[in-house]
């Protein structure tokens, strides 16, 4: 057919008949799509600051409020995906099945990774510890650095970073040292059998009680606990704020030593009495 030959009126009718036809079926939908584009746009930001308000409301931690947000942005973005396939006529209940098979395989691939970013989001939520809290998790012990999504690091009193898997932490107990504003210091010490007993409560007494970072309520204790191989050992059980626990425990120790020998006490050393048995010559 010559390009450059007129058209006859019949088959420019039919020309402008499609295309008209066509405007109308794919203009309308393109028109749609579009407007569902910015409207759903519109909306998954909207949902996104309100989710975003509501998390910093509710004093959700730092890490998890972005992620969380960022969550609902994307499921609405992917329902208005969705409904823009839907307009063209697209059938989303294969290409869902598809995404859904290929995101079981990826899970099942990196299932452990999963375990980890969910055990994250659990301990963000629920807050068993926060950043500088000293806890003791999966066999290690130290002041909590960071939460992340993956791994929570600790730094251990001698400044060495342990890094722990969140799965590994949510399954497992958790010592929370911070939780608590204050602590009961155990400590055990020991008098010689020929010291006299009373005398040695009463100097502890008396030594415990007067440091002021002992608290008064929960009550002291201090009590004979055992007598054991070579000394009567004696409970002491003062109750302190969090951040003395440790310069008290120190402090004591030293204090204690000092006063009780004043006393006319003794902390003896560990020993054993042997016996040695003679046979005769002709045994």
């Amino acid at each position: 057919m010559d390009p450059n030959a007129a058209l006859d009126p019949e088959t420019y009718q039919t020309l402008i008949d499609s295309m008209v036809m066509l405007v109308s079926t794919w203009g309308i939908r393109v028109l749609g799509a579009i407007a569902v584009l910015v409207v759903g746009r519109i909306v998954a930001g909207w949902v996104r600051r309100s989710v975003r308000k509501a998390l910093d409301r509710a004093n959700t931690d730092a890490t998890l409020s972005p992620f969380l947000s960022g969550l609902a942005y994307y499921v609405v973005i992917a329902a208005v995906l969705i409904a823009v396939l839907n307009l063209f006529g697209i059938q989303t209940t294969s290409l869902i099945a598809v995404l859904g098979a290929a995101g079981l395989a990826i899970g099942l691939a990196m299932q452990g990774t999963l375990s980890n970013f969910a055990a994250g989001v659990m301990l963000l939520l629920f807050r068993p510890f926060g950043v500088g809290d000293f806890v003791d998790v999966a066999g290690s012990a130290g002041s909590v650095e960071a939460i992340g999504l993956f791994t929570t690091t600790l730094n251990t009193p001698d400044n060495v970073q342990i890094i722990v898997p969140n799965s590994t932490i949510f399954g497992e107990t958790i010592k929370n040292y911070s939780a608590n504003d204050t602590r009961r210091n155990d400590m055990v010490f020991g008098v010689s059998y020929d010291d006299d007993i009373p005398t040695a409560l009463d100097t502890i007494r008396r030594v415990v009680t007067s440091d002021k970072r002992v608290l008064a309520d929960p009550a002291l204790m201090v009590a004979v606990a055992e007598l054991a191989d070579s000394s009567v050992n004696i409970v002491v059980r003062p109750w302190c704020k969090k951040e003395d626990y440790w310069a008290l425990r120190f402090d004591l120790h030293q204090e204690l030593k000092k006063e009780l020998e004043a006393a006319g006490c003794s902390i003896p050393y560990p020993q054993q009495d042997v016996h040695f048995i003679s046979q005769s010559a002709s045994a």
